[in-house]
């Protein structure tokens, strides 16, 4: 796992520089400075960019979010998110089969935004629901009002999708909270069916190199902070890695990549 100095002594290596949000691009509130700097700096070289990120809001909400925080949106090719991922796949005869579904998000209207142009219905009782749709967690909850509805769900035979695949998430002044991802390995464990949408699920991959129309797949370089999520996944893509090793693991001390592929490169924070 070489260091580097910096992400732009080897991004002209590639074609296309795929990036997380999340500990790599920002904390969920606030840009990271150097971030800004080098997007700004790899768009100024002409460098094709993209975000891929286990976000269950659809794509354009997170152009959106990252063109607030400083970043150039169109700087930006392609934004796929998991929650886009599904979103196209109900649009479409994959999901058919799911059309009432018990919303679980963090917050309220979360849903309703994300299904807008689906013939999709949401109710909050079991008995009228097809299945379950686990979209976000509020910040600083305990989630054991989410866990036992699920555990609900679990017990009626409810399929449940998954659109934050995320078992955590990194936000300001090195805090970290519980995201869907971990209820929803709860949900598997305990013998319920989940569908996962997002990284480190090859789909989501195959879609962005797709829509960036890159025919060998070693020309694109993932730069993430999850070993889990973006470093394994784009091993099974077939892309390179960038690791930011002080994004969501900045305080471990075990060894990350014990069981997955090290990445090609490192860097402590995205510059």
């Amino acid at each position: 796992m070489p260091p580097l100095d910096s992400l732009l002594s080897v991004a002209a290596r590639y074609d296309a520089i795929v990036f997380d949000q999340w500990g790599v691009l920002h904390d969920g509130s606030t840009a990271y400075p150097e971030a800004v700097a080098t997007v700004a700096e790899l768009a100024a070289r002409g460098q094709r960019m993209a975000v891929l990120s286990n976000s269950g809001k659809r794509a354009e909400i997170n152009r959106a979010r990252i063109a607030g925080m400083g970043f150039e949106g169109d700087g930006f090719e392609v934004v796929m998110t998991s929650g886009e991922a599904l979103w196209r796949d109900m649009q479409g005869a994959a999901l058919a089969h799911l059309r009432t579904l018990l919303p679980i998000t963090a917050a309220e209207g979360d849903a309703q935004t994300w299904a807008e142009g689906l013939s999709v219905q949401f109710t909050q009782d079991l008995a009228e629901a097809d299945g379950a749709l686990l979209m976000g967690l509020p910040d600083g909850a305990d989630h054991s009002e989410t866990r036992a509805m699920l555990e609900a769900a679990r017990a009626r035979g409810l399929p449940l999708i998954c659109s934050n695949p995320d078992r955590a998430s990194p936000r300001a002044g090195g805090v970290t909270v519980i995201s869907p991802g971990a209820l929803a390995h709860e949900y598997q464990d305990a013998g319920g069916d989940v569908t996962f949408y997002g990284k480190p699920h090859l789909p989501i991959f195959a879609a962005l190199q797709s829509a960036l129309g890159i025919a060998d797949p070693a020309r694109i370089l993932m730069v993430g902070d999850s070993p889990e999520h973006d470093i394994a996944g784009a091993h099974g893509a077939g892309w390179h890695a960038l690791f930011i090793a002080g994004g969501l693991h900045a305080a471990a001390t075990e060894d990350l990549f014990s069981a997955i592929a090290p990445p090609h490169y490192s860097l402590p924070t995205l510059r």
